[in-house]
């Protein structure tokens, strides 16, 4: 079945979309590209350093960015490399980058809503965009139509 877009318009998929990758990154300390090419990625069953590479020439350049996707575990090696027979390793994204990306999707279908509980960083309302990201959150939860 595919998706036209007046479908994607009458589901109003991203009508929030702002909102729920803001606090996506903000409550797992990720950077708004890293978020975005997790997305890119786990559409991809598994993939080498060069696909990796070819990801993300639409970003921003980080130097740093494979190693930190890496060592905070969004990234994960589905098989090394062994110098002989095998010349690349092969990645995957991890369980925690996928059930992160399925529980944003629920959110922006309206399955799930974002919690407001203190584990919430914006829930404190130390900064002034903190309070204005529980208001948009408000908003998003009680909107009838989502």
């Amino acid at each position: 079945m595919k998706l036209s877009p007046e479908d994607l318009k009458e589901m109003g998929l991203f009508k929030y979309y702002r909102i729920v990758r803001k606090w996506v990154c903000n409550q797992n300390d990720i950077l708004d590209a890293d978020l975005e090419l997790l997305v890119y990625l786990s559409c991809i069953p598994r993939f080498t350093r060069d696909e990796f590479i070819k990801g993300v020439y639409s970003y921003s350049w980080d130097k740093t960015r494979w190693e930190r996707l890496r060592k905070n575990g969004w990234i994960d090696v589905w098989r090394h490399r062994n110098r002989t027979t095998i010349k690349y390793s092969i990645f995957k994204t991890s369980y925690k980058c996928n059930m992160l990306i399925n529980r944003m999707y629920k959110i922006l279908l309206g399955e799930e809503d974002i919690p407001m509980t203190q584990t919430n960083k914006y829930y404190k309302n130390k900064k002034y965009t903190d309070k204005v990201m529980n208001k948009c959150i408000d908003d998003m939860i009680k909107d009838p139509d989502r």
